[in-house]
């Protein structure tokens, strides 16, 4: 028999909450934690608004010394939702380091684009030409090199590993939208495979910078609701105009059950089921019928042993863009066959925004607590049905409701499709 892989701990930083009881009271009410951008001034931007992580600045990381003083908005966010999640699951000496791994799913973390502005502003000579010497003195004396350092998206899981103490495998991985619940699915792997008996997994980003935005809005993608920025990301509904940026991290500890049956942990659900493909399409858009996302939701199927009647909910991608909820219904049709109006599916970026490489894996902790404690959160801002998105969304207003079985999706720009199944734990 296969090594069975459960989640002891769970942790989440989010627009809706600097931990996860916080963002799930938020998505059980329905409330949106999106609003105008404060991080930098977005006025010239098509797009003004965003989902902020808020009140983090005071973060109990930063009084650790100077190295976490200087730390990017993706370590910080990773931090302090891996913190609460190895609190929440109580792992702690027990574990040998050898078998503690860090499989993360985390984008950049920002740059400082007013510093390098001012820098390329004060070497430009009369005729606008960069003088060399300048701009690298200024440079030298100005930029502080841990910024840069962590401006790489590995730096997110050197932060972990060395914080708690992990001696095994150690990955990071980008594959946009996907990442963390990517992450997730290869972390459950390797301890299935017994390479690891407990791995911290997840994902962090903020793109919430100039560049982020611009990439973004030239690929058209941002809603321009910036007049209404709680109404702005309308998954499924006919109105939606493109989806919300935001930012956080969510972190899960896995477990091998019998690892954790020896310390007692407490279980909030088995990882059953990974299923990941790639559409080979194109960067924007997925593939017109669907086939990636279509063989992912089988492939976690098939994985989990389950027919696709035992699941109860799907947690959708549903990022409020035309075309992603449009295929990601067509495929959900063809799972479910004629049970597919029957299954209750809504997606929470209707209320976090987008996420990106942090998407996937608060996603997953919202899933696991569906299961746990017999609550859909709602898809808000749904007002407008669309006759190609014609499944039960849960609108506006969360649902009670006992769940078995949870199918997750994440379904990147590039192609990348990850479809991940808890389902309640049973011994």
């Amino acid at each position: 028999m296969r090594r069975r892989v459960v989640i002891t701990g769970m942790g989440a930083v989010t627009p809706l909450g600097n931990d996860l009881r916080s963002t799930w009271k938020g998505l059980c009410e329905g409330r949106s934690g999106v609003g105008p951008i404060t991080l930098f001034d977005a006025r010239s931007f098509p797009t003004r608004i965003a989902g902020e992580v808020r009140g983090l600045e005071s973060a109990p990381w930063a009084a650790r010394g100077p190295e976490y003083a200087a730390l990017g908005r993706h370590s910080l966010f990773a931090l302090e939702a891996a913190r609460e999640a190895v609190e929440d699951s109580g792992v702690g000496s027990g574990v040998s380091p050898e078998k503690f791994g860090v499989y993360f799913g985390a984008g950049d973390g920002g740059f400082d684009f007013a510093q390098y502005a001012r820098i390329l502003a004060e070497s430009v000579n009369g005729d606008s030409h960069v003088k060399a010497e300048p701009y690298v003195r200024k440079s030298l004396e100005r930029i502080r090199p841990s910024a840069i350092l962590e401006q790489d998206p590995q730096r997110v899981v050197e932060h972990l590993s060395r914080f708690f103490g992990t001696e095994g495998p150690v990955f990071n991985c980008l594959t946009a939208c996907a990442a963390s619940s990517q992450a997730i699915g290869e972390a459950a792997e390797l301890i299935r495979e017994g390479h690891a008996d407990v791995m911290l997994s997840g994902g962090s980003h903020s793109m919430i910078h100039p560049l982020g935005l611009a990439g973004f809005n030239l690929l058209t993608a941002l809603s321009t609701r910036n007049d209404d920025p709680r109404g702005a990301s309308r998954p499924f509904d006919k109105e939606r105009d493109g989806f919300v940026l935001s930012e956080g991290a969510g972190a899960v500890v896995l477990e091998e059950l019998e690892h954790a049956r020896a310390r007692g942990a407490r279980v909030h659900a088995e990882l059953a089921g990974y299923g990941t493909t790639a559409d080979a399409f194109r960067l924007t858009d997925p593939h017109p019928e669907g086939r990636g996302a279509i063989q992912a939701m089988r492939l976690a199927l098939a994985d989990a042993r389950l027919d696709p009647s035992a699941i109860g909910y799907v947690n959708a991608h549903g990022t409020s863009t035309q075309l992603n909820d449009q295929i990601e219904t067509h495929a959900a049709k063809t799972v479910f066959g004629e049970r597919a109006r029957q299954v209750p599916m809504s997606s929470i970026k209707s209320m976090l925004g987008h996420m990106i490489a942090a998407a996937g894996v608060v996603e997953l902790v919202a899933s696991a607590l569906t299961i746990s404690e017999g609550v859909i959160p709602p898809t808000i801002n749904y007002r407008t049905p669309d006759e190609s998105c014609d499944l039960d969304y849960v609108p506006n207003t969360a649902r009670k409701q006992k769940v078995q079985a949870v199918l997750s999706n994440s379904f990147g720009f590039g192609g990348q499709n990850v479809s991940l199944i808890l389902k309640r734990f049973r011994s």
